[in-house]
């Protein structure tokens, strides 16, 4: 039976399944069976996953959804439909029809052909934004026309205003593609709670709620841990969080009952500070979010209340991630151990980089790295004379056989010296990258197909 809007409810409880693609599937099934959560929401796109989406779809157009969107669904049907667990995801990326295809197969499959899901569409605006080459990339400050012949897709962050009319239909399951993180968890308390645009001080504190829950287990202690300094209970066993919100926007966080890591205003404000810019200005689809004032307090163990949260009116433009092609990227690694070990990998980087200078081989970028020594932080000398270490260099280029030759250097060093390398690899890859352009929100229609019954 589908769900209709309950008009009477004036608390709902939200739990955080999945912060990015590889996320833990079997955390999220412990939240959905033991949080006695109302709506479950799987995060799964990161900046590139659309444009990577898309380039599968073009050669494989039965696919470019989630590649884990079988495995979590299969797992989740069984726990969440008994027992009325809606079931949100952006786990459609570059083709949500396709991925509502298969999810819909699964639910017959597994006994439920009663279930139907809703899949919001209008976020490809590929075809809109190849017509306007003067749009200026954000991060580069050139015209769209400079990667134009080299773009593969471009999809708008939508927001959740885009997701309600999918709730409203009444699926156990809605998938979507490129949206704002936030907005897959503050769709539910528009839906539910009838709130408008106009009231920022709800907006604020719905949107605070969903960039906190976005990343699941960070909230709970996962990222947040360093032992000795931060010290998390049974991290093997890490609890997903939830969200308690009400009609009147206040929000209380909580965890999975009976499970590892720790909830409380320590973890919650690293969490609230994740990936913002500006914290006065933090722009989603829904509103511009001022995160300054926010406070937190621990009303009960793993049980924190956030308020504090203040919006301005969203913009009068969407965020459009372009995804274009850059070229390859060559890569070979090879470890030396035992004394003089760093001394000979140095060695190894001067001659494979001479080599590919020998070999006229024109790269935009090389790298030489020596992992656990400088690969993260740049040139450092370390305390003492490393017993091993592991040389990689990566180079980037316009040319396959100039990226393939960096690896085929680094594999000839085996027996061309110097003495003692062993662990070899290599890999030579497409680079996809990504930058940004802002369009004009009129532009951009979201529509809702429903598969199923």
């Amino acid at each position: 039976m589908k769900r209709s809007k309950n008009k009477n409810r004036n608390k709902i409880r939200i739990g955080g399944g999945a912060g990015f693609s590889g996320d833990r599937v079997d955390s999220a099934v412990e939240l959905a069976a033991k949080a006695e959560i109302d709506y479950i929401i799987l995060e799964c796109l990161a900046e590139r996953t659309v444009a990577l989406g898309n380039l599968i779809k073009t050669r494989e157009p039965e696919k470019g959804y989630s590649d884990t969107l079988p495995a979590r669904i299969r797992a989740l049907l069984p726990v969440c439909l008994p027992k009325g667990v809606r079931i949100i995801s952006n786990m459609g990326s570059a083709n949500p029809l396709a991925a509502a295809q298969r999810t819909y197969e699964i639910a017959r499959e597994l006994g439920f052909p009663e279930m139907g899901v809703a899949v919001v569409l209008g976020d490809n605006v590929l075809d809109i934004i190849k017509n306007k080459p003067e749009l200026i990339l954000l991060e580069s400050g050139e015209t769209l026309e400079s990667i134009l012949p080299r773009i593969i897709s471009a999809n708008a962050y939508m927001g959740a205003d885009a997701i309600v009319p999918a709730l409203e239909t009444g699926q156990e399951v809605v998938l979507t593609g490129r949206v704002a993180d936030p907005s897959l968890f503050l769709a539910p308390m528009l839906h539910e709670f009838n709130w408008s645009y106009n009231d920022y001080k709800l907006l604020a504190q719905g949107t605070v709620a969903g960039h906190l829950l976005e990343c699941a287990g960070q909230l709970t202690g996962g990222y947040f841990a360093d032992p000795g300094i931060k010290n998390v209970p049974d991290l093997a066993r890490l609890g997903f969080p939830y969200a308690d919100v009400t009609k009147k926007g206040e929000v209380t966080l909580g965890k999975t009952p009976d499970t590892g890591g720790r909830l409380d205003v320590m973890t919650c404000t690293e969490q609230l500070l994740y990936e913002i810019h500006d914290p006065s200005r933090y722009i989603t689809p829904d509103c511009v979010l001022d995160i300054t004032d926010v406070q937190f307090r621990q009303k009960a163990r793993d049980y924190v209340s956030a308020f504090g949260a203040i919006a301005l009116p969203r913009t009068d433009s969407y965020k459009v991630s372009v995804g274009y092609m850059d070229g390859y990227i060559g890569e070979g690694q090879i470890s030396y151990g035992g004394p003089n070990a760093i001394t000979r990998a140095h060695l190894a980087g001067k001659i494979v980089i001479e080599r590919l200078k020998n070999r006229n081989f024109d790269y935009l970028e090389i790298h030489k790295d020596f992992i656990g020594i400088d690969s993260l932080h740049g040139k450092a000398s370390p305390l003492s004379e490393p017993y091993e270490v592991r040389l990689r260099l990566a180079a980037r280029c316009r040319d396959k056989i100039a990226a393939n030759a960096v690896g085929e250097e680094v594999e000839a060093l085996l027996t061309n010296g110097p003495a003692g390398g062993g662990g070899f690899f290599r890999q030579t890859k497409e680079l996809v990258a990504i930058q940004s352009v802002l369009l004009p929100r009129h532009l951009i229609k979201p529509n809702i197909h429903i598969i199923g019954k």
